[in-house]
């Protein structure tokens, strides 16, 4: 029985790079399949991973309808065994039930990733919607780790290597990106609600405040 399974985490836990391995695993038994993804960091229409691994991919912007893209490929004679859709948080509850309709009426496996929660700890709505009507929740095994070594469990907005807790819930940033840009970083939850990131963690550590002083 086909299912609709919401595959989650953190940053840097591998969902991107699990994505790509079920379409090449389905495309090396001749399954043929459509991509979905929103805001993806290599451009519209990419599904990338960190690992440098990128594939094309239907953008699937807020009028989309999934469902009915879906359709119309299957009446033009076009073949999908499989639906795959990256960065599922950024979808809309109604993209949501456009995919589990996908399954329901459609008889199609559709597999979603993306992460929970942004960077204030709240539940973005397409992924309390997907929470709300998947079949099966897989949290992925790869666990991404905060600067001090512990399992991260959160994702913190940062600007110039500053903690926010303000401003759009969608903002495209990377974890790579320039110290003075928009960026994005895993942490504990111990550090996250104390907002300390690696970058002011390091500021603290090299501050003459903190240092013992020695004379001579």
């Amino acid at each position: 029985m086909s299912e609709l399974v919401f595959f989650s985490g953190t940053m840097d836990c591998g969902k991107s790079t699990l994505a790509l391995q079920i379409a090449h695993n389905r495309s090396a038994r001749g399954l043929q399949g459509v991509i979905f993804t929103r805001e993806d960091r290599a451009g519209s229409g990419k599904l990338s991973s960190r690992l440098g691994l990128v594939t094309d991919a239907v953008e699937a912007g807020p009028e989309l309808d999934l469902y009915a893209f879906v359709v119309e490929r299957m009446s033009r004679g076009g073949k999908v065994d499989y639906v795959i859709v990256d960065e599922a948080q950024f979808l809309s509850p109604e993209q949501i039930d456009q995919l589990a309709r996908i399954v329901d009426d459609l008889d199609l496996d559709v597999f979603a990733f993306g992460i929970t929660t942004d960077f204030r700890t709240k539940l973005f709505p397409g992924s309390q919607r997907l929470i709300e009507l998947a079949d099966r929740l897989e949290t992925l095994q790869v666990e991404a780790m905060c600067w001090c070594g512990a399992r991260a469990t959160h994702n913190a907005r940062t600007v110039g290597g500053e903690m926010v807790v303000e401003g759009e819930q969608v903002v495209v940033g990377d974890v790579r990106g320039a110290a003075e840009a928009v960026g994005y970083e895993v942490l504990c939850r111990r550090h996250h609600r104390k907002r300390v990131t690696s970058a002011t963690a390091r500021a603290a550590t090299l501050s003459p405040d903190v240092l013992p002083v020695t004379s001579g």
